[in-house]
């Protein structure tokens, strides 16, 4: 066998090796690419949810905030009702002495000013009324 001979027997190996290879060179290739569109489908959903987490994160903050302004807005308006239930127990006190008086001056038996009970201030009724509007203004307007 002469060289030309041998040259064409291999590159007729060749030739036969690289039609072999073929069919299993496009079955890698195709493999290959619907890996790659499977690492794109990956990394949008990761992209996605990389997104739904900051989104949660902010939604997480502007609750905390909404919450915080509630919260400032019921203690204002648990001082609020307080200053009222104080204001109420005090005319209540009053009007309890008031009754006292009117009841003892419709039987008959007024015998001079009626005395405040113990434990009750002297502020007067004027003074007292005007706390009370003041409290029931403050408690509208908040």
């Amino acid at each position: 066998m002469n060289m030309a001979m041998m040259e064409w027997l291999l590159e007729a190996a060749l030739v036969v090796g690289i039609v072999a290879a073929l069919p299993a060179a496009l079955r890698l290739e195709r493999a290959l690419s619907g890996l790659s569109k499977d690492k794109s489908v990956v990394m949008d959903s990761v992209r996605g949810f990389a997104e739904a987490t900051k989104q949660a994160e902010s939604s997480i903050v502007r609750l905390r905030a909404t919450a915080d302004s509630a919260s400032r807005s019921v203690a204002e308006q648990v001082q609020a009702a307080t200053a009222l239930r104080d204001d109420l127990r005090f005319l209540t006190e009053r009007a309890g002495v008031a009754a006292d008086r009117l009841d003892t001056s419709l039987r008959g038996g007024n015998r001079g000013p009626a005395q405040e009970p113990a434990g009750t201030t002297a502020i007067p009724r004027a003074r007292a009324e005007q706390e009370l509007l003041r409290a029931i203004s403050r408690s509208r307007s908040a």
